[in-house]
């Protein structure tokens, strides 16, 4: 349980700072923000486990005149009114340099990184192409990715947060030549959630909804595609092999979002890299004359 194991490091730490006098102590407060994914009444019963042992009190059970109090907080306005005023920095900087940005998220295993080495092999240099490849734990993707272009793939190890935030994008960028790119693509974390809440300076936003996923993730994961511009349905080179119904999967996109625009393709066999490719030069400015 996360809760227990917070009560006893909210423990430890009481411990330390009061030494001797732990034992006199009757009132424990904790704040805790709405977005900490702790349940107050939880993380109350588990601190009333740990402070009913020793050396809080002794042996004895805890004594009815000590108080715990969990108050939540609200931290979410202020976190992200400050994302949203870095975004707007870093949506600035790349329209200065002329760069096009497009914030690539989806599920875990649903072919963001196989599509990129696609995208990289072939428009990589043609379009000036840079990476910023975010991962919880891990720069595989990155080391993934960097073997398909001469540039620079900045990775981003968010530590096991589930998405990445203007702040590491501002930071990637100061380790990117801009003046050399007209296409930026962010590889978010993979996770239908939290991405969605993040703006991260990006032109567009694109969700990738893999034939394996099953029809009604748009129904469940509402926010992901109400944000998102384009839907890029993928492996559908398996189609013959599994129950999905690309014409329903559709459909609920719409129903979540009436604006979505849509293409299907397999990054293993090639299909409807077109319709990609011809989306990504689109996207970007003209290079100069010479």
């Amino acid at each position: 349980m996360h809760e227990l194991s917070l009560a006893i490091e909210i423990g430890r730490l009481a411990e330390e700072k009061l030494g001797p006098s732990v034992a006199r102590c009757v009132t424990v407060g904790v704040e805790v923000g709405t977005e900490s994914g702790v349940e107050p009444s939880a993380l109350e019963l588990c601190l009333e486990a740990v402070l009913s042992h020793p050396p809080w009190v002794g042996a004895k059970p805890i004594s009815r005149s000590r108080t715990m109090t969990v108050r939540t907080i609200e931290v979410r306005e202020r976190v992200m009114a400050r994302n949203d005023e870095l975004a707007a920095q870093v949506r600035a900087r790349l329209a200065t340099h002329g760069i096009t940005a497009l914030n690539l998220m989806s599920s875990p295993g649903s072919g963001k990184t196989t599509l990129l080495e696609r995208t990289l092999a072939l428009l990589g240099e043609p379009l000036d192409m840079a990476v910023i490849a975010g991962d919880c734990q891990t720069q595989n993707d990155a080391d993934r990715l960097a073997a398909h272009t001469a540039r620079l793939v900045q990775a981003v190890v968010t530590g096991g947060a589930c998405h990445l935030d203007a702040l590491q994008v501002s930071a990637a960028l100061d380790n990117l030549d801009l003046a050399t790119i007209r296409l930026l693509i962010i590889e978010n974390v993979g996770n239908l959630v939290c991405p969605a809440a993040w703006d991260l300076g990006e032109q567009a936003r694109v969700v990738l909804f893999a034939v394996t996923e099953g029809e009604d993730k748009p129904l469940k994961y509402p926010k992901m595609f109400e944000k998102a511009d384009w839907v890029v349905v993928t492996k559908t080179d398996l189609l013959p092999y599994v129950p999905f119904d690309s014409e329903r999967a559709v459909r609920n996109c719409l129903q979540v979002n009436p604006g979505l625009q849509f293409m299907h393709l397999s990054a293993m066999t090639g299909d409807g890299l077109v319709a990609w490719f011809d989306f990504l030069r689109r996207s970007v400015r003209p290079l100069a004359p010479a």
